[in-house]
């Protein structure tokens, strides 16, 4: 009980801080967006240095480890599925820039409803790429960064997985919000391409390889910087990272920038056009 409750007033916090982000939001424009794309590095990175204290400790992902009665699967859905059921219950699926890895069957919120601004269209609502975010994670991201082993640490890793997953979702998932800025700015460039569905014109236009390239490069300086060692008389020990500077490059280039832009695509593709 004190276990779930603790995890309610974690949940509550957390849409707070949505409902925070959202309201100083509220003029969506592309420096804007940039800007909470930026923001939400740091919290991918942190994620992932966070991740890294634990080793692989395969049986959080091994559904013959669990045995918990009417439940089939994973200790690490156990963990997902309970925990979104609870922050559903406070909220935080009410919030379009939240996206729940296990939508069907989330109970309704019971907290007081806040209002967001309709900003995206309604189409939103219908693009969830999670799957691919889960899969992605756990079958290439995860071996790249941790450590072999098992400590037993089970509950703390599927936790640490949990807050990274819903960084790294949340991150991919603000394209549609990017989308919907882009597609305010140049309705003229974008609304032939969309009633045609020409999906190869559409990403080109979505493309900006100088900015890719920026954020792939900054990403790559923050992790250095965050995954120092840093001693009390102000020195820095050289030599090791806590997460390979290399690795949160890659994870952008490969799956994260890419599959920010096919939420962008897609929404755009299912946006209504007056």
């Amino acid at each position: 009980m004190m276990l779930g409750f603790l995890v309610l007033l974690l949940a509550l916090a957390s849409c707070r801080e949505s409902f925070q982000t959202a309201k100083a939001e509220y003029n969506y424009t592309l420096d804007s967006a940039r800007a909470s794309l930026v923001r939400q590095e740091d919290s991918i990175i942190f994620g992932l240095i966070e991740r890294a204290r634990f080793p692989f400790n395969s049986p959080t992902y091994n559904q013959t480890y669990t045995s918990i009665p009417q439940f089939h699967g994973t200790f690490l859905e156990f963990l997902v599925r309970n925990t979104e059921a609870i922050q559903a219950k406070a909220g935080r699926y009410n919030n379009p820039e939240e996206n729940p890895f296990f939508p069907k069957d989330l109970p309704p919120s019971v907290v007081p409803h806040y209002h967001f601004p309709q900003f995206l269209d309604s189409a939103a609502a219908k693009i969830n790429l999670n799957e691919v975010v889960w899969k992605t994670y756990l079958d290439e991201l995860l071996p790249m960064f941790v450590a072999t082993g098992d400590d037993g640490n089970y509950a703390q890793t599927a936790a640490t997985d949990l807050s990274l997953l819903q960084a790294v979702s949340r991150r991919i998932h603000y394209g549609k919000f990017v989308a919907e800025v882009k597609f305010r700015g140049s309705p003229k460039d974008y609304e032939p391409l969309i009633r045609s569905k020409d999906r190869t014109a559409l990403m080109k236009l979505l493309t900006d390889v100088s900015v890719e390239k920026m954020v792939v490069k900054r990403v790559n300086k923050k992790a250095m910087v965050f995954g120092q060692e840093v001693s009390l008389d102000g020195g820095v020990k050289g030599g090791k990272y806590k997460v390979d500077p290399s690795v949160v490059s890659l994870l952008y280039q490969k799956w994260i920038i890419p599959l920010t832009k096919n939420v962008q695509l897609e929404y755009l593709l299912s946006r209504s056009l007056h």
